[in-house]
């Protein structure tokens, strides 16, 4: 024991004696700079720098495409697409199953082995069979009547009172004296608006231009559609600068006023505007003023 004392004071002595690195010019021996290290100072810097360097490449090759290279890595890309593949198996097995089914029984029919049986239609009809004097409902005249009225309300008062809302916005056509309104009564679902010989009638929304033509009683007419089933209508132009299928803007000017037409009484433009197959008033809708 006495032996083994001075060599284990020895090895501690070695590593915490110093050690001094001197960088010298060797032209002119002039020193840049030292600095003092020992061996335990070596071992614990080298140890750290170790751990440090292997912990930043487990991490390196963790987060990022890199491991792709490492044998044993599979990519991410593939993953994904075998993934996909794996379902779309999955759909086409599905799809051959249901084909060999249908194409089985398409066989049997062809070949006629198929299975027949006969049933009394007369039993299933008297199985649904009920009695139509106990379901009928006798009305009264007032009833009629009522029938009837709300009818015509829901057919032109509804649109007429433009109680519904609408997400859609019109701006006026033209600008100027409305000479004739809206009138159920006298058919004329329509506004007649005074103005000059050439003015611009504009669209008044988005649209398509569904009808552009010529016809004696109205004149020059563009017709156009616009969402929520509405459709609007110009009558007596002058002229018209779109034809059918054209794409419209709000705003955009489609024909120019004037008094074409054997029912043109002067220079106006005949407006309408119509939705879901019924007259409604424009001036619930537009301010022509």
């Amino acid at each position: 024991m006495a032996k083994k004392e001075p060599n284990k004071k020895k090895f501690r002595q070695k590593l915490i004696d110093k050690y001094r690195m001197v960088v010298i010019n060797e032209n002119t021996f002039e020193e840049k700079f030292s600095f003092k290290l020992s061996r335990l100072n070596v071992f614990i810097f080298g140890s750290f720098f170790t751990i440090l360097l292997i912990g930043l490449t487990s991490v390196l090759i963790a987060f990022t495409p890199i491991k792709e290279y490492i044998p044993g890595y599979a990519s991410t890309k593939l993953k994904k697409q075998a993934t996909d593949l794996v379902f779309k198996v999955d759909s086409l097995e599905n799809i051959i199953s249901v084909n060999g089914v249908y194409i089985s029984k398409l066989k049997n029919v062809l070949t006629g082995d198929v299975t027949s049986f006969e049933f009394d239609k007369g039993s299933v009809l008297e199985t649904f069979k009920f009695d139509k004097d106990s379901m009928e409902i006798n009305s009264s005249e007032i009833d009629s009547l009522f029938r009837v009225e709300v009818e015509r309300e829901e057919k032109y008062s509804f649109f007429e009172e433009a109680k519904r809302e609408l997400d859609i916005v019109f701006f006026a056509p033209i600008t100027g004296v409305i000479t004739s309104n809206y009138d159920i009564n006298l058919k004329h679902f329509a506004v007649d608006i005074a103005v000059k010989t050439g003015t611009p009638v504009k669209a008044v929304s988005d649209g398509t231009v569904i009808f552009a033509e010529w016809t004696a009683e109205t004149g020059h007419v563009i017709i156009l559609e616009h969402a929520k089933g509405f459709i609007s209508v110009y009558k007596h132009n002058g002229g018209l600068h779109k034809q059918q299928g054209d794409l419209v803007k709000s705003g955009e000017v489609i024909a120019s006023s004037g008094s074409t037409g054997e029912l043109s009484t002067g220079p106006h433009l005949h407006f309408e505007l119509w939705n879901d197959g019924y007259p409604v008033n424009p001036i619930n809708f537009i301010d022509f003023e």
